[in-house]
């Protein structure tokens, strides 16, 4: 393990899938498997060498606490950590309670290898990555949502900008980048939008965005 290298916690009782992802991550180069259980309670209590992972794939269809429950407890043991849905169920409930729970992402288990790992590295630094058919649900889950009652708050063009941005799955960084701004003005817009929006996190800062259909 070297310190440039994604560490990588699987959560899937399928054995056979799990040593497929294991096989993948430990012959990919800058990728490494942290810990691997079978279930959201083992998750909760295996040691993981060399501290926190950066990623963790959480399946569904678990024995005990479902994958969509275990977000929170999961995230509450490692707070910095991404958790990345990683299952075949893709109807709306499962994506929208998940998503409320704290996953960064939803994946199906059909994503291929070579974007899995990309998906993986996009979560690490903050993105939201989805598959395509998730990507479309959750759009059309938010059109579902009633019209706020009160008022949106007013953000600038440049806020409104970065807002789509994270919602197409942007990190911060990558965000900077791509409207050409130093990182230390989007730590800005950041807080100006927190403030705005009262929220706490960038999922939930686009989350309320889409629904006040200010993006």
């Amino acid at each position: 393990m070297t310190d440039s290298e994604l560490r990588v916690m699987l959560v899937e009782d399928d054995p056979t899938f799990r040593r497929g992802l294991k096989l993948l991550l430990e012959g990919s180069p800058g990728f490494s498997c942290a810990a691997e259980t079978g279930s959201v309670e083992q998750a909760l209590r295996v040691a993981v060498p060399h501290g926190n992972p950066d990623v963790v794939l959480l399946d569904i269809n678990l024995p005990g606490m479902n994958g969509t429950e275990g977000v929170t407890p999961i995230r509450e043991r490692f707070p910095d950590t991404a958790v990345l849905m990683l299952t075949a169920f893709q109807d709306e409930d499962r994506i929208f309670r998940s998503l409320c729970n704290g996953a960064g992402g939803y994946l199906l288990k059909k994503t291929p290898f070579d974007r899995l790992l990309k998906h993986i590295r996009e979560a690490s630094t903050g993105g939201a990555p989805m598959s395509p058919e998730i990507a479309s649900k959750v759009v059309g889950l938010f059109r579902k949502l009633p019209p706020p009652a009160a008022a949106p708050p007013a953000l600038t063009d440049q806020e409104i900008a970065f807002l789509e941005l994270l919602a197409d799955g942007h990190s911060y960084q990558s965000a900077a980048d791509a409207m050409a701004l130093s990182i230390n003005t989007v730590r800005n817009h950041v807080r100006s939008i927190y403030d705005k929006l009262h929220v706490h996190s960038k999922s939930a800062a686009v989350s309320k965005a889409l629904r006040a259909g200010l993006i």
